[in-house]
C-alpha cells in the first residue's frame, strides 16, 4: 500500500514534463477572475459529482481502470481543444468521472456506495492533494478524517475539500491553455489525476478494509503508513 501511494504522485512528474512547465507556476497562468472563482466552481463541481456520480451506477456499471482513463483522458483533451472556456466546462465532468473511479473503487473493497459514510469517504479522497502535488503529509492528513453525518457535516466536508481541489483543478485548466498544446496537455492531466486519485481510493478504502478485518484503529494504521513511507523515501 505504500509503495502504491509512493508511486501514485510519479505521475504527475511525466505531466509537467509534456506540457513543459512547472507546478507552481501553473496557476500564475490563469487570469485573475479566474482565479477568483476556482473554488466556488469547484465547490458547485463537487456538488454536482456527488449527485451525478451516485446516479450513474444504476445504469453504467463501473468500468476498468483502463477505460477510465482512457475516457478521461479524451475529455481533457476536448476541454483543452477550446482553451480557457471549453476547460472551464470539462470541470463538472470531470470532477464526476473522479468520484465515479473513487466509488467503484470503494465497491470493489466490499463498502456499500448506497450507503451515506462511503459516499462521504469517497469525497474525502479529494482531500488528497494531488499529483502534482509533493506534501505527504497533507495526504495523509485525509486518511483519518472522519465527520458525523449531517446536512451541515455534508456542507463542512465540501467546504473542506473544495479549496483543496481547486489548486488543483487550477493546475489542470492552467495547463490546458498552453497555445497549441492545450488539449495535449488536458489528455495528459486527466490521465494523471484519474490514475491518481484511482490510487488514493485504493490506499483509503484498503485501509478501511484492514481496520475492520484486523480490528486495529485507522490511526494505528495510518501511523503505520507514514513510518513505511519515510522508510521508502530512505530507500532511494
Amino acid at each position: 500500500m505504500a509503495r502504491r501511494y509512493k508511486a501514485a504522485g510519479g505521475v504527475g512528474i511525466s505531466v509537467l514534463n509534456v506540457i513543459g512547465g512547472q507546478a507552481e507556476s501553473l496557476l500564475d497562468r490563469l487570469p485573475t477572475a479566474v482565479r477568483g472563482q476556482l473554488e466556488g466552481a469547484t465547490l458547485r463541481a463537487l456538488e454536482h459529482a456527488m449527485t451525478a456520480a451516485h446516479a450513474s451506477r444504476g445504469r453504467v456499471p463501473d468500468q476498468p481502470s483502463w477505460l477510465n482513463t482512457a475516457v478521461a483522458s479524451a475529455m481533457g483533451a476536448a476541454g483543452g481543444v477550446g482553451g480557457l472556456p471549453s476547460a472551464l466546462a470539462e470541470l463538472p465532468v470531470t470532477t464526476t468521472l473522479l468520484l465515479r473511479v473513487i466509488e467503484g473503487v470503494a465497491e470493489e473493497y466490499g463498502f456499500d456506495t448506497d450507503s451515506e459514510s462511503v459516499r462521504f469517504d469517497c469525497l474525502k479522497v479529494f482531500s488528497a492533494a494531488g499529483p502534482l502535488s509533493d506534501d505527504d503529509g497533507s495526504d495523509l492528513a485525509f486518511l483519518t478524517a472522519r465527520l458525523a453525518l449531517s446536512g451541515k457535516a455534508v456542507q463542512a466536508i465540501l467546504h473542506r475539500v473544495a479549496p483543496r481541489l481547486a489548486v488543483v483543478m487550477g493546475q489542470k485548466l492552467a495547463a490546458q491553455t498552453v497555445p497549441v498544446l492545450g488539449a495535449v496537455a488536458g489528455a495528459a492531466t486527466n490521465y494523471a489525476y484519474t490514475s491518481y486519485y484511482e490510487d488514493m481510493a485504493h490506499v483509503h478504502f484498503g485501509l478501511r478494509r484492514l481496520s475492520i478485518e484486523g480490528d486495529v484503529p485507522p490511526e494505528e494504521l495510518t501511523t503505520r503508513l507514514a513510518a513505511r513511507m519515510r522508510e521508502l523515501k530512505l530507500e532511494k
